[in-house]
């Protein structure tokens, strides 16, 4: 009897001793989850974040648009996912320092404008954006460009000026077939890279404010393109091929380092905008004078005319004719002393 009543004991001991741990576990588990109809604070945190962000959604022009100036924003949160259904981001002087990799997740974005911000990469997830037109990333800090970009078959416009230590491409950049407005200025190119030479359907080209040393020979072979900007450079002279560029119109070459005009570019009849100011040419030319406005006045069939830019196309033009009479003139000097040397 007595042996029955010890094990009756130690059984009523372990039984209450598993019932007391099994208690504390319960208590444990009921602290650590959120009370019953509430939420977490993480949960909380997400709703604020939403509404916050729905409230900078507009409606322009039939797309929705996400519009952020000028507020904080260093980081975007996760929980942006939800209005995947964005297609344009305006985010301007935010602090932001980096595109989020779930950018992927927007795949109905046409237009991602990060202007002035704080960015220094473009993340690879942004190549599935096959959609994307317009990749706007001025005023930021990008030191790199990956090639998975090039996945981006829809881009029309890309403008990545004012990064400043940015100064070069991958080569994959050339697959951007659709690519027309290029803005590379104020970087630190020292070469206009091939792949740009070789985008089929570039139209307007801003290169101004690099380090340009020189330009590619072959830089004929761009035959969309009618806008060059090459201004704030180091360039010291121009491939003739210049000349071939059969859509050219307008070409800026301001503060460069240029000492002469290629000759064949007065043959360019589309070009009617250029720009030698600031540069230091061999020949000093001057444009003729034009009548005052009280001689125009007193000529009836004579059209107002516009101001002329006084290193532009008519100075190219002078520039280039002065040169060749000052080379026929060095010619006949040498025929005539050989001839006066002879016996």
């Amino acid at each position: 009897m007595v042996g029955v009543a010890v094990c009756s004991s130690v059984s009523s001991i372990k039984a209450l001793w598993e019932t007391r741990i099994r208690k504390v576990k319960e208590d444990e588990e009921q602290r650590k989850a959120p009370p019953r109809g509430r939420l977490s604070v993480g949960v909380w945190e997400d709703r604020a974040v939403l509404a916050r962000l729905k409230d900078k959604l507009q409606t322009e022009d039939g797309r929705l648009v996400l519009r952020i100036q000028q507020e904080e924003w260093k980081t975007l949160p996760r929980c942006l996912v939800q209005f995947s259904q964005v297609q344009e981001w305006q985010i301007h002087r935010t602090g932001l320092q980096k595109i989020p990799d779930f950018i992927c997740s927007f795949q109905s974005l046409l237009v991602l404008d990060l202007s002035r911000n704080g960015v220094t990469e473009i993340p690879k997830q942004i190549g599935k954006l096959t959609r994307l037109r317009e990749l706007l990333l001025s005023y930021n800090r990008v030191q790199f460009v990956p090639e998975e970009l090039s996945g981006c078959e829809s881009l029309e416009r890309l403008e990545l000026s004012m990064n400043r230590d940015l100064d070069q491409l991958p080569d994959q950049f050339r697959k951007l077939t659709r690519l027309q407005r290029l803005d590379l200025s104020m970087n630190d190119f020292t070469s206009l890279p091939d792949c740009v030479v070789d985008l089929p359907a570039l139209e307007w080209l801003d290169m101004g404010g690099n380090r340009l040393q020189d330009l590619p020979e072959d830089i004929h072979r761009m035959e969309t393109l009618h806008t060059l900007w090459l201004h704030r450079n180091e360039l010291q002279k121009l491939p003739e091929n210049i000349s071939r560029m059969p859509n050219l119109d307008t070409l800026v070459l301001s503060n460069n380092k240029l000492r002469d005009i290629p000759p064949l570019m007065e043959d360019m009849s589309n070009l009617r905008f250029v720009n030698f100011r600031d540069n230091p040419l061999t020949l000093d030319v001057m444009l003729p004078v034009r009548k005052t406005k009280a001689e125009k006045d007193e000529d009836e069939e004579d059209e107002e005319e516009d101001d002329r830019e006084l290193f532009g196309r008519e100075f190219m033009q002078m520039y280039i004719q002065e040169a060749r009479k000052r080379a026929y003139a060095v010619v006949n000097m040498h025929r005539v002393n050989q001839t006066n040397d002879e016996p």
